[in-house]
């Protein structure tokens, strides 16, 4: 799944709106965040320069809930749900070991 950032939308809300889309949760029904990472230095990765001009390239990939989550310069997330991921490692002949 993609999903746009809008313009006025914190990195961290868009990665926690789109996860409980992508899983069909109530937002606060996910793992905080913060367990994962600091949703703060996430934010100010990828907000506006101190001139207000975007910042130009950057990406991100993470973990988070059962999705990998890859933020691309601020502006979109894209999500892969892990178990897909799994199945697809064990049909081939691996054992599913993600680490």
């Amino acid at each position: 799944m993609e999903y746009e950032i809008g313009p006025e939308e914190a990195t961290s809300t868009a990665v926690v709106r789109a996860v409980s889309a992508v899983e069909g949760r109530d937002p606060q029904s996910l793992r905080p965040l913060a367990d994962v990472l600091e949703p703060t230095a996430l934010d100010s990765l990828f907000e506006s320069q101190d001139d207000g001009r975007s910042r130009v390239g950057g990406r991100l990939t993470f973990v988070y809930s059962r999705c990998w989550v890859t933020v691309d310069n601020g502006e979109y997330l894209t999500l892969e749900q892990l178990e897909s991921d799994i199945r697809n490692e064990r049909s081939n002949g691996a054992d599913g070991d993600l680490g």
